[in-house]
């Protein structure tokens, strides 16, 4: 085969794996290889500094890795994906250039448009065509039964036909809030800057948030590295205390593995492997190893295969037609007496992360309460958090948090007062707003605005039999007026970035 004749094979900044599907069968004499870092793609959103350095780091590394293992490799820096796959081609005289699938609706029609051959994305356990086909069986949607089913076709954490454990769920034991003994957390190891992170960096535009320090792997090795020292020292409390809040600790026993797994450092299978073999060795309890393998296996999988279910108009998704801006204290542009919202935004600051419970039952409550625009806070959280991604926000944003696909993805809204972020943080020990308090100066604003939310959207949502309990209370409230009124200061307040 003459060297012009060879494939290209292009290779995005979440496909970094030499098993992925495009390069699977491809030796290095067979196929050379592109990489693409778009400016374009840079400076489409402001990313955290972290996320950005990340991605872009981990993209040169594995690179350089494939040149170490002989391939020949294309590392492009072009204004766009578009102009770095024209020179490319330019250059080498290339015939076919193939892909494997991208993880975005818009990347996969880019390709389709640049007549890039497509190979199927084989990072997850469940394709799209696999997860329609299950949904075609289901009168409602439910990610439960997607999890079991998961669990039975894959022979994950089974004992036969029945689960280990002798239950599907062990939700009940996982929803602990935070010791008060100021025990210490597993610390995760950091890895060390080369010149290649180095590089990347004084390339890269400025940005927001801490710099890089080696929290997130930007290599295959030290993704492993995690992966085990989670499954080591995280594994055994992490069930327990995964919904648990804490303001001086940001990841408590939390994996972080995400964006390893997101990038494609990580397979899932190879991590619930780990964990369930961590099981059956008996150095971690049932409820942590089935907590997380729910996540991975249920959660992660079920979130892809609804974004390629619903899209693309999924992400029009404004149920509640809400239209506030993101507020100023999320950007980090203003200060807040709410310690809970504080904290977050100091974890999200300093690692470009929170746990899920965080982006949920804080950012996310807070944006559903409030009436924030969904698209503007999916790009809000895209760009700020490390192992984000459309498919990962389209569905957990637009439809988990805010319920602006009306119920498609949640049957109901997952609004709270602030009764459940102080069961569940030590934040309001020492804030300045009363998490019982509906109305006055010093009324948790959670509080007042679950119950406003509620009596805005009391057409829509009344009839919902899971909030029957909530409408019944609501209707018994004699100070509704004045929650009102302190709502809207509230909205006003947290806009003009002074609450």
């Amino acid at each position: 085969m003459s060297e012009k004749a060879k494939p290209s094979v292009w290779v995005f900044g979440d496909q970094l794996n030499v098993n992925i599907e495009s390069l699977r069968g491809r030796s290095a004499e067979d196929c050379r290889v592109l990489f693409v870092e778009s400016e374009h793609k840079i400076l489409s959103k402001p990313w955290h500094t972290q996320r950005q350095h990340l991605i872009i780091s981990a993209m040169s590394h594995f690179a350089a890795e494939l040149v170490e293992a002989g391939y020949e490799v294309d590392y492009r820096r072009a204004s766009s994906y578009e102009e770095g796959l024209r020179m490319h081609c330019e250059d080498f005289s290339v015939g076919e250039v193939v892909a494997m699938a991208p993880a975005s609706w818009g990347g996969r029609k880019l390709l389709e448009r640049l007549g890039v051959a497509m190979v199927p994305n084989n990072q997850f356990l469940c394709g799209e065509d696999d997860f329609a086909a299950w949904s075609q069986t289901r009168k409602n949607m439910r990610m439960e039964d997607f999890y079991r089913w998961q669990r039975k076709r894959l022979d994950v954490l089974m004992d036969g036909t029945q689960p280990e454990g002798g239950r599907w769920n062990f939700d009940a034991e996982n929803r602990k809030p935070p010791p008060r003994d100021g025990r210490s957390w597993p610390a995760l190891g950091r890895f060390p800057l080369d010149q290649t992170d180095h590089d990347v960096l004084q390339r890269l535009p400025n940005s927001w948030g801490s710099e890089p320090d080696g929290t997130w792997p930007v290599t295959r090795s030290q993704a492993l590295e995690r992966l085990e020292e989670f499954v080591a020292e995280g594994l055994p409390e992490f069930g327990a205390f995964e919904d648990a809040m804490l303001k001086d600790e940001w990841k408590l026993s939390h994996s972080c593995l995400s964006s390893s797994m997101n990038l494609g450092l990580l397979h899932p299978s190879e991590v619930i492997a780990a964990v369930a073999n961590a099981y059956r060795n008996g150095t971690a309890p049932i409820n942590s190893v089935e907590g997380y393998i729910r996540q991975v296996l249920g959660w992660r999988e079920y979130v892809w295969g609804l974004y390629w279910m619903w899209m693309p108009g999924y992400l029009d998704s404004n149920f509640f037609e809400a239209n506030q801006p993101i507020p100023p204290v999320f950007l980090g542009e203003a200060e807040t007496e709410m310690v809970c919202v504080e904290t977050a935004v100091r974890h999200l600051q300093e690692t470009g992360y929170t746990h899920h419970i965080e982006r949920l039952m804080v950012f996310g409550n807070l944006a559903l309460t409030v009436g924030i625009e969904p698209q503007a806070m999916m790009d809000w959280m895209w760009s700020s958090f490390v192992d984000g991604a459309e498919w990962v926000m389209a569905p957990n944003v637009l439809g988990m948090a805010l319920y602006a696909d009306g119920g498609a993805m949640s049957s109901k809204p997952y609004a709270s007062g602030g009764a459940y972020l102080n069961r569940m943080s030590d934040s309001c020990r020492n804030c300045a707003f009363d998490p019982k308090k509906r109305v006055g100066d010093d009324a948790c604003p959670y509080t007042t605005l679950y119950w406003d939310f509620l009596d805005r959207h009391r057409d829509t949502l009344s009839s919902n039999h899971r909030l029957s309990l909530q409408y019944g209370n609501l209707s018994r409230l004699s100070d509704l007026e004045s929650i009102r009124v302190r709502a809207s200061e509230v909205r006003d307040r947290l806009r003009k970035g002074a609450l």
